[in-house]
């Protein structure tokens, strides 16, 4: 596997998230924000989009994953890291590096929900809705991309390539 075709690049990411924070800051103007980043693939576009955030924010991570049945997934997720913070009467801003089947915000919208936060919100750098699932749409959108296995910023192959500072497609080769 290398690296392939850049699709998003260093350039087009900044001005992406800078119109991302722009439209965050005027929703939640004068707001108290809980930004809630699912990892690991969040961080390098969370870190970028909060630095641009005018609002006052309280930072935390959460990490999820599905249930698999042998190599199916029962579409049920399990949360490996739950955040410590009680978000009852807060606005809570989910931010995720990508949404595919839509399956696992869906269901993780389901359980903040019942914590009882002020409102829910998603702010997520791709979308690929050619592999969507359930109905589910962000609310901010950085880039809508075709099915591609990509990685950079922040997303990886088997743990690498999370620090190239564009987005790229993995070229599979043979060896």
């Amino acid at each position: 596997m290398k690296i392939g075709n850049i699709m998003i690049s260093q350039e087009e990411l900044e001005k992406g998230v800078s119109r991302l924070a722009e439209e965050v800051n005027r929703d939640y103007k004068g707001k108290e924000v809980i930004v809630l980043g699912i990892l690991k693939g969040c961080f390098v576009f969370m870190a970028d989009l909060i630095k641009k955030l005018n609002s006052d924010v309280s930072v935390y991570f959460m990490e999820v994953s599905s249930y698999f049945d042998g190599t199916v997934s029962t579409g049920k997720i399990k949360i490996k890291k739950d955040i410590d913070v009680d978000i009852k009467g807060k606005d809570v801003l989910i931010v995720e590096d990508i949404i595919d089947s839509g399956n696992t915000l869906t269901q993780l919208k389901e359980i903040l929900a019942e914590r009882e936060p002020a409102s829910i919100k998603i702010c997520t750098l791709l979308s690929k809705p050619s592999r969507r699932q359930v109905e589910l749409e962000a609310e901010y959108t950085g880039f809508v991309i075709e099915d591609k296995f990509i990685i950079g910023y922040g997303l990886d192959c088997g743990e690498r390539f999370r620090q190239l500072p564009y987005i790229a497609e993995v070229e599979f080769v043979d060896e």
